[in-house]
């Protein structure tokens, strides 16, 4: 069996990217070693800047019906309620960010979401197919499975998780720290007792014992229970382990606890992959980094890779740009890698509060070699940002930008000529951009921008267009 680009893995980043290449006709295959997708509730918050990923992917209203909006933490003591927690620094949405808060979808609902999306664009998941070894050569990468066979590639996505087989075959190593050394339990619960409209936050009772949190989970019937264990604990999974914990540390009776669906236990880590290829290989998501839960960095950073490889892939395999291209991923990626396991790992520790640094609609590229400020004062947004939302021309930005092209924006002066696959989009100055001319990359971030159309052919030709 041959592919272009085999993707091991469909958690989120495995299939977000498997979705990108669909779209634009690249032939892809997704491979997981499970017989299903993964069951849990492991990341349930979707950042302002994913879910403008996923409205270009084409998702964002199956992500809006699935989930809400996170609710008020609660804090119990003695039974009784003691006080609210305001989990995140309130932002209101603007026309230029619409999507103001995150939005709370397990895990196993989003990649059912993004499952059915790519099996609607026609891509495939092939399950109970674990990868075992893989061997490169100038052409191609052929990829070894546990149960025999193998598949050839011209590229291989390890989309594999935290504990990839593939970058321990490729003999990559991780650097990073233990987080919390305290062990932590998370499950997926039945509860009877507790309101739906709080998030209820146990503190411990006394030295030596642990936090607990209970989330109802937005869009099911289940709640997250969250503890935290002393170092060096056994953490018991099954159902009767987690109505002692509950019961121990809240004011539930063990049979409120009537069924759990998944459970999970870990050490929080922070880790960032030495290097995030190797010739034809590529790492994404928990592959290339890992996370502490806390500030919901994780899912999105790594959804965010398969964005900005899906594009860069599509380049050169169907528009025949040179691979040279291909060199830009861990340039522009493992840097914001970096930032964000140092902001989670920041919000584990209480150092730093959820609010505009975890939206991410911050990261950019600046200093990446894909980008080009020509303009001699420019604004406060500049090329490698993020491109704003808004409406220019009585078109909304976002509604030109979807899709897998680049757009040129026009903003206050004459658009050049340009080739039929780049859409442009004109209209007077406005805030966001001021004025000049704004090229747009297929992933939502300023690629050139100049006060006129000097120097636009040459980076159009670069990019392939």
């Amino acid at each position: 069996m041959s592919t272009n680009v085999l993707i091991v893995g469909a958690g989120p980043t495995g299939l977000a990217l498997g979705i990108d290449l669909a779209r634009r006709g690249v032939d892809a295959l997704v491979v997981e070693r499970a017989g299903e997708l993964f069951p849990g509730s492991r990341g349930k918050g979707i950042q302002p800047r994913t879910m403008e990923v996923f409205d270009d992917l084409g998702v964002l209203d199956a992500i809006h019906a699935a989930g809400g909006g996170y609710p008020v933490g609660m804090i119990w003591q003695n039974g009784q309620r003691v006080g609210e927690h305001r989990m995140f620094d309130p932002v209101e949405a603007t026309e230029d960010s619409p999507y103001d808060e995150p939005w709370m979808v397990p895990q196993w609902r989003t990649q059912r979401i993004l499952f059915d999306r790519l099996e609607e664009l026609g891509g495939k998941v092939a399950f109970g197919l674990e990868a075992v070894g893989l061997a490169q050569d100038e052409d191609g990468v052929t990829v070894r499975f546990a149960a025999g066979g193998s598949v050839r590639a011209r590229y291989v996505v390890a989309a594999d998780g935290g504990r990839s087989a593939v970058r321990r075959a490729l003999g990559i190593g991780m650097t990073g720290e233990t987080v919390d050394p305290n062990p932590t339990l998370v499950a997926d619960a039945r509860i009877t007792g507790l309101d739906r409209d709080n998030w209820h936050i146990f503190p411990p009772r006394g030295e030596g014992d642990g936090f607990l949190a209970i989330c109802p989970l937005a869009g099911t019937e289940d709640f997250q229970v969250t503890a935290q264990f002393p170092e060096g604990s056994s953490v018991d999974l099954s159902l009767e382990g987690v109505r002692k914990v509950v019961a121990a540390r809240s004011h539930l009776a063990p049979e409120d606890v009537t069924e759990v669906r998944w459970a999970s236990d870990f050490r929080p880590r922070a880790a960032l992959a030495d290097r995030f290829r190797d010739g034809r290989v590529f790492l994404a998501g928990d592959a290339a980094h890992i996370h502490s839960p806390a500030g919901g960095q994780g899912l999105n950073t790594s959804v965010q890779d398969a964005y900005n490889l899906g594009w860069k892939l599509g380049a050169v395999l169907r528009d025949g740009v040179g691979e040279a291209l291909l060199e830009t991923y861990e340039e522009e990626r493992r840097p914001v890698a970096a930032d964000m396991l140092g902001l989670s790992t920041s919000v584990h520790r209480g150092e730093v509060r959820r609010g505009e640094a975890t939206r991410q609609l911050g990261l950019g590229y600046r200093e990446s070699s894909l980008t080009a400020e020509t303009r001699q004062a420019p604004a406060a947004l500049r090329a490698g940002d993020r491109a704003p939302d808004g409406t220019l021309g009585g078109v909304r930005l976002f509604d030109a930008f979807r899709g897998p092209h680049w757009t040129l924006l026009a903003v206050g002066v004459e658009a050049p000529e340009l080739p039929g696959s780049v859409g442009v989009v004109r209209g007077p100055a406005q805030e966001s951009y001021g004025a000049g001319l704004f090229l747009v990359r297929p992933d939502g971030y300023v690629g050139w921008a100049g006060d006129t159309a000097d120097g636009l052919p040459r980076y159009l030709a670069r990019a392939g267009l």
